[in-house]
């Protein structure tokens, strides 16, 4: 992620089956890796060649161990991320590439800007695409035992690429977290999405822009963009608002927003859409109408942070103003947030694991506990709060 903050940030470390056991011995897992693609039908002196080169690289853990950049903010995070170089090049990528943007709008629904904004939070539209080993990348990972259930299919993905010639375990490189190309797939949504965009008879995200950009949006699809709709929104809202109703766990219709004085700063707001109200940093920070394709944004990205992020990004390029700011309470650092999921945790909320990143699972443990001690429910933790309980 997009980093240029490279990769996927998939948050969720609940342990799950994979098909070959994690941990131990790298050499026997590699075999039995290579065995399980075999019983898969993969052809066995492909598989030979392809785990041949496959080695363990540390520095994938390193960076999977140290994601601190997510424990910022939305506002810090966001000013650091959208620059105006990355708008000002986002809008000279769109006039360079708007018949592939129309071609992606009209067959796929998604708008120029959501594109965009992917394209430029992964890679700077292509010019850092990460040097990691992707085979190495995927190996470690699927040995690691945080997350196999993810990556060991990705490692069948690969070979599958392999053996079409689209893939080569001793050079193809990307992030960390194994994705490649200019808009960050991992093999298999390679393979289930990746799209010719250019017509060459190949899908080469790390070179095509045509390629890249139409396998992003046939993978949004693919997750359930609804064609032509808005995914956010930034609004005013009422002091007096009931706060417990914020979060993306709460949606009405976004009329019913506006008539409980919920104002869009541009614009209207859409309808009977469902709707949540996003507040990142409370009732006194930035607020956004999130709808339904706003959710399509975790399956691509798990971080809340990173979301919102692209998700207001796109909004920008495609000519919004910058968010209200406002004056929100002082954020926790990452020490304390740790230590509020510690507590939180301790009485029966599930907040994803104790990380320091203030992500949903830990903001609706928040609001849930602010509702309790009687403070405004906007799930922002405060100093008081963590005081509090």
């Amino acid at each position: 992620m997009h980093k240029t903050v490279l990769t996927l940030f998939l948050l969720a470390a609940t342990p799950a089956l994979a098909d070959v056991p994690c941990g131990g011995s790298f050499a026997g897992f590699k075999s039995a890796m290579k065995a399980e693609a075999i019983a898969r039908g993969h052809d066995p002196a492909a598989a030979d060649s392809f785990f041949a080169s496959l080695r363990q690289d540390p520095s994938v853990l390193k960076r999977d161990r140290a994601q601190g950049f997510f424990q910022q903010p939305f506002v810090d995070f966001s000013r650091k991320l959208i620059s105006a170089n990355r708008i000002e090049n986002g809008r000279a990528n769109l006039a360079k590439h708007r018949e592939t943007f129309d071609r992606i709008q009209r067959d796929y629904g998604v708008s120029p800007g959501v594109l965009l904004a992917f394209w430029a939070l992964e890679t700077d539209y292509g010019a850092v695409q990460g040097d990691f080993n992707t085979a190495n990348a995927l190996i470690t990972l699927s040995h690691d035992c945080r997350r196999p259930e993810l990556f060991q299919p990705q490692i069948y993905a690969a070979l599958e690429l392999y053996e079409r010639g689209e893939f080569d375990p001793a050079t193809t490189t990307g992030a960390w977290a194994g994705e490649i190309g200019m808009v960050q797939m991992l093999p298999k949504d390679i393979l289930e999405n990746g799209v010719d965009g250019d017509g060459d008879g190949k899908v080469s995200l790390k070179t095509s822009p045509q390629d890249a950009l139409m396998s992003g949006a046939a993978m949004l699809a693919a997750l359930g963009w609804r064609p032509s709709e808005p995914w956010l929104q930034e609004v005013n809202v009422p002091s007096d608002l009931d706060w417990a109703q914020t979060g993306l766990t709460h949606r009405r219709p976004a009329s019913e927003w506006a008539s409980l004085g919920v104002t869009p700063r541009d614009g209207t707001v859409a309808g009977d859409l469902p709707a949540a109200l996003i507040l990142p940093q409370g009732r006194k920070g930035p607020a956004f109408l999130s709808y339904p394709n706003f959710d399509v944004y975790f399956e691509w990205n798990q971080s809340f942070v990173y979301v919102l992020t692209a998700a207001y990004f796109a909004n920008r390029l495609e000519g919004a103003q910058i968010f209200n700011a406002g004056n929100p309470d002082p954020a926790l650092s990452g020490e304390q947030i740790k230590a509020l999921q510690t507590r939180l945790a301790a009485r029966g909320h599930d907040v994803g694991g104790v990380d320091g990143i203030l992500g949903a699972q830990t903001r609706a443990a928040v609001q849930a506990e602010q509702q309790r001690l009687g403070l405004p429910a906007d799930a922002w933790p405060t100093l008081e709060l963590l005081n509090a309980i």
